[in-house]
C-alpha cells in the first residue's frame, strides 16, 4: 500500500474515469486511488470495477445509492482513508481539470515541515484557468474575494478543489459537523483546517475547463456557497 491515496467522486463520468486512474497510476512516487461513486446511470462504477481487477490493491470504489453530494462523498472518503492508515489523502476532479502530474507537486509541498493542507491554487502567482469565459473567470475570482473578506481565510483559491491533507489534519477535524455538500464545501473544509490551527499552502495550478462529460456546475451551488460563508463565520469557532 503506498501512503498516499487520491480520492475522486463520481457521477457520469464514464468518458473519463479509466484515463484519470491510468494517469494516477503512473505517477512516481506511487499513489492509490478511491472512486466515490454515487450511482452513475452511466456505467461510471463498472469501468472502474474492470480497472480495479487490474490492480486490486491501488484502485478501490465505494458506490453510494445515489447522488448524494460532493461533500458527503468526500468525507466517506476521508473516513475510509483514515481507517486504512494513508498518511496523504487528497481531493481531485474526475474530469481533468485538474493535472494528474500536479498530485505530486501538492504531495511535495504538503509534506514540508509544518504544513496541515496544500491547495491547488489557480490565483496565487503562477496559477491560472484556461478555456473560460471571462465572466466565469470574474465569478470565480471574486467568490475567492467575498469569502476571504467574510472568513478571513489566508487562502487566495477558498474554492479550489484539488487538496492534499495530513491525515492528522483531517483526523483532528470533527468530520460528521461539516455541513455543506456542494460548492461551500471545499470553503469550508479549508475555514475549519484554519480554525484548527494548522497551517495551509497554495501551490500555483493551471485549471482547464473539462473537454468530456458534462459540467455538475448551477446557479444553486453558488448561491448555497455565498449564504454558507455568513453561516461559517457564525457557527465555526476555535477549539
Amino acid at each position: 500500500m503506498n501512503t498516499r491515496l487520491v480520492i475522486i467522486p463520481t457521477y457520469n463520468e464514464k468518458e473519463n474515469i479509466q484515463d484519470i486512474l491510468d494517469h494516477i497510476l503512473r505517477l512516481k512516487p506511487g499513489f492509490d486511488a478511491l472512486v466515490v461513486d454515487d450511482g452513475s446511470p452511466d456505467g461510471t462504477a463498472e469501468l472502474v470495477k474492470e480497472r480495479q481487477r487490474e490492480h486490486p490493491e491501488r484502485i478501490h470504489l465505494l458506490e453510494r445509492s445515489g447522488k448524494l453530494g460532493l461533500g458527503t462523498a468526500y468525507i466517506a472518503g476521508f473516513k475510509w482513508a483514515i481507517a486504512r492508515g494513508y498518511d496523504f489523502i487528497f481531493e481531485m476532479d474526475a474530469d481533468f481539470s485538474h493535472d494528474p502530474d500536479d498530485l505530486v507537486r501538492l504531495y511535495e509541498a504538503c509534506a514540508k515541515e509544518g504544513i496541515g493542507m496544500s491547495v491547488g491554487s489557480r490565483y496565487v502567482k503562477g496559477g491560472q484557468v484556461k478555456d473560460w469565459s471571462w465572466d466565469r473567470i470574474l465569478l470565480s475570482f471574486t467568490a475567492s474575494l467575498y469569502v476571504r473578506m467574510i472568513l478571513w481565510l489566508g487562502v487566495r483559491d477558498t474554492t479550489a478543489g484539488f487538496v492534499c491533507y495530513r491525515q492528522h489534519v483531517l483526523a483532528a477535524l470533527p468530520l460528521d459537523q461539516v455541513k455543506f455538500i456542494g460548492y461551500a464545501f471545499q470553503i469550508e473544509m479549508k475555514y475549519r483546517v484554519h480554525v484548527a490551527g494548522f497551517r495551509i499552502t497554495e501551490v500555483p495550478i493551471t485549471f482547464v475547463d473539462r473537454v468530456k462529460g458534462k459540467s455538475k456546475m448551477s446557479t444553486s451551488i453558488f448561491k448555497e456557497a455565498f449564504l454558507g460563508v455568513l453561516q461559517m463565520r457564525a457557527r465555526i469557532r476555535r477549539p
